[in-house]
């Protein structure tokens, strides 16, 4: 089968497609012919080497951590899906023509593989981060950087679940943030007064997704207290006493989770461009100038 490899460290054109043996499912996981494959911020900072020391991975390397597609494999002990079934779900080295995944859900039938390749990261991320940050309904949660994957999948999940979301982000993206159902604002200098405004009973807790720099204003924000902050961007965080998360958590309960808000009309990850495998250094490229509204999707001839 073809693959996305790279066999070193560096900028994207390290990445190569090769021809490799097709993998085979171990028990409890099941194989795809993978239609589409979301691209993540976490695959290109794997690439560059920016993660090595937290996350060390042998070389030669795939890419990809999630995909949508049709199984046609499944490994000892699995149960409640069968080969044809169409899921979608996470696994390792999904940009590439099959894969294997360790965690999935049915795909409804309005749900096109496209936008359902880009669920499994940012859903399994938001659902993590929403529950360790621990905001609960009634709520006010504050999302530095609130339009990408992850920040769009926090919006709507905290939305289900009676929490109230402020996003940052350009302004051009403010009728997306409402679309969604948070109450927007921009981010940079002046930051809290805004936000104030908006919630002048105060923010209860606060998620930083950009990494832009702005923990301690967070803090304040947050009424000074950093427990109630938790970032996935910048591991210089706890030296201000604030929580990160880098590690997933098992994500079948939130992927089944998503899905149905899917079905009822509740949650949606709009594609913001389709590439075709060939294309995947450029789908890295866009992915880390990091202005992406929603998801990047790898589509799979």
């Amino acid at each position: 089968m073809k693959a996305v490899r790279f066999h070193s460290y560096g900028g994207p054109e390290v990445l190569k497609i090769e021809e490799i043996d097709v993998p085979e499912p171990g028990p409890g996981q099941v194989r795809i012919a993978v239609r589409a494959a979301g691209v993540n911020p976490i695959d290109w900072k794997l690439r560059a080497g920016y993660m090595r020391e937290m996350m060390p991975i042998p070389l030669p390397a795939g890419s990809g951590f999630d995909a949508a597609g049709v199984i046609d494999a499944v490994g000892d002990g699995v149960s409640g899906v069968s080969v044809g079934d169409a899921v979608f779900g996470k696994g390792h080295h999904t940009m590439a023509e099959y894969a294997i995944l360790q965690e999935w859900a049915l795909k409804p039938d309005g749900l096109s593989f496209e936008e359902a390749a880009g669920f499994a990261v940012a859903v399994e991320t938001a659902a993590r981060i929403i529950d360790q940050v621990g905001v609960k309904r009634g709520e006010t949660l504050l999302v530095s950087g609130a339009a990408g994957g992850v920040g769009s999948a926090v919006i709507q999940l905290a939305r289900a679940a009676g929490i109230r979301t402020i996003g940052t982000a350009s302004e051009p993206k403010h009728a997306y943030l409402r679309s969604l159902g948070a109450i927007p604002t921009t981010y940079g200098p002046g930051l809290a007064g805004r936000v104030a405004a908006l919630a002048p009973e105060g923010v209860q807790a606060a998620l930083d997704i950009a990494g832009s720099g702005i923990i301690q204003e967070l803090v304040a924000i947050t009424g000074g207290d950093p427990s109630r902050v938790l970032s996935i961007t910048d591991p210089t965080a706890p030296q201000h006493g604030v929580k990160t998360s880098f590690e997933p958590k098992d994500s079948t309960q939130a992927l089944a989770g998503a899905a149905a808000l899917f079905t009822a009309g509740s949650f949606t990850l709009p594609v913001e461009r389709v590439f075709p495998l060939d294309r995947i250094a450029a789908a890295h490229e866009l992915s880390a100038q990091g202005h992406v509204t929603g998801r990047l999707v790898i589509t799979i001839d």
